[in-house]
C-alpha cells in the first residue's frame, strides 16, 4: 500500500463529494526538505538520509512529527503529512501539516549517537522550522529525550531560546504533563461519544501495545472488558478478560505480550476478526483491507494508528454498518495536546494537567460532532466528513490569502 495514493484517494474523494475543488491545490506539498547529513557514531562519522515536509501552510506554520525509521521514505512523509494538514484543519488548530524523518535503525545505536543524529538533522533543516514556521514533535522510535536536543541544537544556531519550536518535550522544558498520554486519551474521549450512539458489546480488542495501545489499554479496563492484545510478535486472547498491569509488565520483561501467561495464542490477523464490540487497530497501516474487511464482527474500530483501513475496506465496513472513528480524528490528540503545549510556551505559562485534559475533551468531542453531523449531511462514512470538513478550512484559508 502507498500511504500517500491512499491519501489521495480520499482527498479526492471527499473533493468531489461536496464540490469543494481545491484537490488540485493539495495534491502535492508546498516545499520538501531532502538532506543528507554526517553525524559522529561509533563508526566514525556516518552520513544519513532525512526529509521534512511541509505540505500545507494556509491555517498557519507546519505541525507534525520526526520519526528515526530504517524503512522512512519521501513518499511516506508526504502522505503523514497530508494527514497532519486534514487533522489539524479538521481540529481547529492553527497549523498546517509537516512531517519529518530520518533513515535510521535507532536499535542500532546507543544514546549518545542518537544525540549526534538528532542534533544534525537539526542543523540540515535549521533554516526551514521555528515556533511561527514549522514545529516538529516526537513521532516513531522519537521521544520527549530526542526532542529536547532538537530544541537545544536549534537555540545554539538562533542564538536565543525557542521552547516553542519543538513540542513533546520534556516538562522540565516547557512540555506538558499530558504529552504521554495525549493519543490515546483523545481517542477515548472520541469513543465515549461514539458508544452514546451506537450500543455494543463492552469487548475490546486492541491491535499494538506500545505507547497508544498500552494507553488506551489503561484507560479502558475496568470500564470495558480487553479480551485481546498483540505486537509485532503475535497476541493473546482471553475471554473473561486480560490483566492490564499485569500485561504491562509482561511486555516490559520480556518484550512481548505473547508471554503472558493463561491465555489462547492468536495472530494479528486473527485479532482483527475477533467477534469484539470495539476493535483498536494502534499499530501500523494497511492492515484492514478488501481481503479481510468482510470478516470483521467488531461494531466500532478506533483508529489510533495512521492509516490502518484502506479505502476499499472503509466502504465495505460503512456498507456493514460498521462505525469508523477514523486516525484523523480518533488520534489527533497527539498534535491537539502538542498545540496546548506551544500555545503555553508561547505565552510563558504552561497549561497544568486539569486544565489540558479539559482542553484536549472540548476539542475531541466538538470536532466528533462536527464530523457526525457532516456524516448524516451527505449519508457517508466518518473518514469522508472528515477530510471534508478539513478541506473546507483549508480552501476558505488559501481563499482568503489570495493563493486561489
Amino acid at each position: 500500500m502507498n500511504p500517500k495514493e491512499e491519501a489521495l484517494k480520499v482527498l479526492k474523494e471527499a473533493d468531489e463529494v461536496a464540490n469543494i475543488d481545491v484537490y488540485e491545490y493539495l495534491k502535492e506539498p508546498e516545499r520538501v526538505v531532502e538532506t543528507y547529513f554526517p553525524a559522529r557514531t561509533k563508526n566514525g562519522i556516518e552520513y544519513f538520509k532525512g526529509y521534512r515536509v511541509q505540505y500545507n501552510t494556509a491555517l498557519g506554520p507546519a505541525k507534525g512529527g520526526i520519526r528515526f525509521s530504517p524503512t522512512v521514505t519521501k513518499e511516506e512523509v508526504e502522505a503523514l503529512a497530508l494527514w497532519m494538514v486534514i487533522k489539524n484543519a479538521l481540529l481547529g488548530l492553527p497549523f498546517g501539516g509537516g512531517k519529518g524523518g530520518v533513515v535510521v535503525n535507532p536499535k542500532e545505536y546507543e544514546e549518545w549517537e542518537l544525540e549526534n543524529i538528532a542534533r544534525g538533522f537539526v542543523r540540515s533543516i535549521a533554516e526551514f522550522i521555528g515556533e511561527d514556521k514549522d514545529i516538529p514533535a516526537p513521532d516513531v522510535y522519537t521521544n520527549e529525550r530526542i526532542m529536547a536536543y532538537m530544541m537545544d541544537e536549534y537555540e545554539k544556531i538562533v542564538r536565543h531560546k525557542a521552547f516553542g519550536v519543538i513540542t513533546g518535550k520534556p516538562i522540565i522544558l516547557g512540555g506538558n504533563p499530558v504529552r504521554n498520554i495525549a493519543t490515546s486519551l483523545g481517542g477515548y474521549y472520541v469513543l465515549n461519544e461514539a458508544v452514546k450512539l451506537k450500543k455494543v458489546e463492552n469487548t475490546v480488542a486492541i491491535q499494538g501495545f506500545g505507547n497508544a495501545g498500552q494507553g488506551i489499554a489503561k484507560l479502558l479496563d475496568g470500564q470495558y472488558k480487553i479480551v485481546a492484545v498483540s505486537d509485532s510478535k503475535g497476541g493473546i486472547y482471553c475471554k473473561d478478560g486480560i490483566d492490564i498491569e499485569k500485561l504491562i509488565e509482561v511486555k516490559k520483561k520480556t518484550g512481548s505480550v505473547i508471554n503472558y501467561e493463561g491465555c489462547e495464542k492468536i495472530t494479528n490477523e486473527q485479532l482483527l476478526e475477533l467477534d469484539v464490540g470495539i476493535l483498536i487497530p494502534a499499530a501500523i497501516e494497511g492492515v484492514i483491507t478488501k481481503q479481510n474487511a468482510d470478516k470483521i464482527k467488531a461494531k466500532i474500530i478506533l483508529e489510533l494508528a495512521n492509516g490502518p483501513t484502506t479505502r476499499e475496506a472503509d466502504k465495505i465496513l460503512y456498507e456493514k454498518g460498521v462505525l469508523v472513528l477514523p486516525d484523523v480524528l480518533a488520534n489527533a490528540g497527539g498534535v491537539t495536546v502538542s498545540y496546548i503545549e506551544w500555545v503555553g510556551n508561547k505565552r510563558g505559562m504552561p497549561f497544568n494537567e486539569k486544565e489540558t485534559k479539559e482542553l484536549l475533551k472540548e476539542k475531541m468531542v466538538h470536532a466528533f460532532l462536527d464530523v457526525l453531523e457532516v456524516s448524516n449531511k451527505y449519508n457517508i462514512d466518518m473518514r469522508l466528513a472528515s477530510y471534508i470538513i478539513a478541506l473546507e478550512r483549508v480552501k476558505q484559508a488559501m481563499r482568503y490569502r489570495g493563493l486561489i
